[in-house]
């Protein structure tokens, strides 16, 4: 039985891949500090969803720590990692730039040094759309320039896909990035974009709508991110970076209009100029990803919506 460690266990992306791999029959070990980047009992109850499987163990770790860090991979004996833990969120890292640089450098660093440390085969790990930052050629791909990111948050991921590929030459990791483009679905984080309009337009509450909805987003549903994960540890590639979007890049207006549909209400939108660190637009080219992948996602943005509205009427014990 092959052993994938997950780093970012109790997260939205997290949860969802501990479960495919348990369900595929692997022995996955989980580690997250549970801190409260937002509400941690979204991730206690994730966490839950996973320590039903007897496959399945969790220890509460901080991947800022080397030491305990690496007593996790010591313990474990992982063939393969998966590191998702990160301080994720583009204008939060304006806000707080040292804690993003602590977690998603540092701690990558750390991730990365266990790898080489216990023989580990290969590492995948998560990247963004974020680093195509002003790149203004549509749609995105990953031969196009990562070189100028506009936000703190893009930097540390550009920063892990740089830090993967030189681990990869002085030790011969494999290493393979993943760029996420706009992920959603059950149990999302409640700071995107998705959960907000959700909550606000229940609550009967204005939405802040910057660029005065003029954005684009590849929004990509959790389980087609779960696959291009999934493929990835499979193919097991040397070094590569990978997008995984939905290959459509859809306004957010009319993102909103599905969601008052599905919740049968109206929404009250404030409209508000672009954020810093914000781009007007995102678009996964996946012709690469769909020939070394074998990735296609299925997951129509109407599909989607319905699936995650119908999660958070349960969470929420909306009738």
């Amino acid at each position: 039985m092959e052993k994938i460690l997950v780093t970012g266990c109790s997260g939205f992306i997290g949860m969802h891949l501990c479960e495919r791999l348990l369900k595929n029959k692997y022995a996955v070990h989980g580690i997250d500090n549970l801190e409260g980047h937002y509400d941690i009992s979204l991730k206690k109850e994730r966490l839950n969803n996973l320590l039903y499987s007897k496959n399945f163990s969790f220890k509460k770790t901080d991947i800022t720590s080397l030491s305990d860090t690496e007593t996790e991979f010591k313990n474990f004996k992982p063939d393969k990692v998966v590191n998702l833990a990160a301080k994720a969120g583009v204008r939060k890292s304006l806000k707080i730039p040292q804690s993003y640089v602590q977690t998603n450098i540092n701690g990558f660093i750390n991730v990365v040094e266990s790898c080489i440390n216990f023989n580990v085969d290969s590492l995948i790990y998560a990247s963004s759309s974020s680093v195509y930052g002003a790149n203004n050629k549509i749609p995105f791909s990953t031969s196009d320039r990562t070189d100028r990111p506009i936000s703190i948050y893009a930097a540390t991921k550009k920063a892990n896909e740089l830090i993967a590929s030189t681990y990869n030459h002085l030790y011969s990791l494999k290493t393979t990035g993943l760029r996420f483009f706009t992920v959603y679905g059950p149990w999302g984080r409640p700071d995107m974009a998705m959960y907000i309009f959700a909550e606000k337009i229940w609550k009967n509450e204005k939405i802040p709508l910057f660029n005065h909805g003029n954005s684009y987003r590849d929004f990509t549903y959790i389980d087609d991110i779960v696959d291009g994960i999934q493929s990835s540890l499979k193919h097991n590639y040397l070094n590569e970076v990978f997008n995984l979007g939905n290959n459509k890049s859809e306004n957010i207006m009319d993102v909103i209009r599905i969601m008052e549909k599905e919740l049968g209400r109206k929404a009250k939108i404030s409209f508000m100029d672009i954020q810093p660190g914000d781009v007007e637009k995102t678009f996964a080219n996946i012709d690469y990803e769909k020939e070394k992948l074998n990735y296609n996602p299925k997951t129509s943005i109407t599909i989607g919506i319905e699936k995650f509205i119908k999660w958070f009427k349960s969470y929420h014990s909306i009738v």
